[in-house]
């Protein structure tokens, strides 16, 4: 006969129970992170205000934006051209891909190392968060550092005359840089995921 009792938990000892409640000292650090998406928010609406009025004509606001992408021009600007038009948007790209980074840290990092979200069934629950460790957080992380790198890079080229061949130079080395450690990091997984595997085998 089977006994249908259900074992109770082992019930942790002092020490242990402390060190694993520690994991909530990290609560503050992301309701820090919250507080820097709100900043993120507030100067993009700051920058599309700026934009939409230098398209009205505004000539404050369009030097505000010349000022913010550093663009510097031989004949004064009087009106938004290509150029000046190109490096806010991906200036707000750029704002909007730091956010969706802090959104994988907070939510990502609060899942994996404090506490379950229960989100399960959630109609607006993420879909790489049903699967989301360590591993995999990092190479998100570093997928999106790269996209956030070459969003610089791009603004960097564009306004390539107003940069030293220096900082193009280095700019582009940091960018590989990016590259090659989100591979390396990307092909680490897969050999300890393949080793994982092999191991149950």
């Amino acid at each position: 006969m089977t006994d249908s009792t259900p074992h109770k938990p082992t019930p942790m000892r002092p020490l242990p129970r402390l060190i694993f409640a520690s994991r909530w000292l990290q609560l503050p650090l992301y309701i820090g992170l919250i507080a820097a998406q709100s900043v993120y928010v507030f100067h993009f609406l700051v920058e599309l205000t700026h934009l939409i009025e230098a398209v009205m004509g505004s000539q404050s606001a369009l030097q505000a934006l010349v000022t913010s992408i550093g663009y510097k021009s031989d004949v004064p600007l009087t009106a938004l051209n290509e150029t000046v038009i190109m490096l806010v948007v991906l200036a707000l790209i750029d704002v909007v891909m730091i956010s969706n980074l802090l959104i994988m840290v907070i939510v990502g990092g609060y899942e994996t190392f404090v506490s379950r979200m229960e989100l399960e069934g959630h109609p607006d629950q993420p879909e790489w968060l049903s699967h989301v460790n360590a591993s995999v957080l990092k190479v998100k992380l570093a997928t999106a550092i790269i996209g956030i790198s070459s969003i610089h890079l791009l603004k960097t080229f564009i306004n390539a005359a107003n940069y030293d061949t220096k900082v193009l130079l280095w700019q582009t080395v940091i960018h590989v840089t990016f590259l090659l450690s989100a591979l390396a990091i990307a092909l680490t997984d897969r050999l300890m995921s393949n080793s994982a595997a092999s191991d149950k085998h």
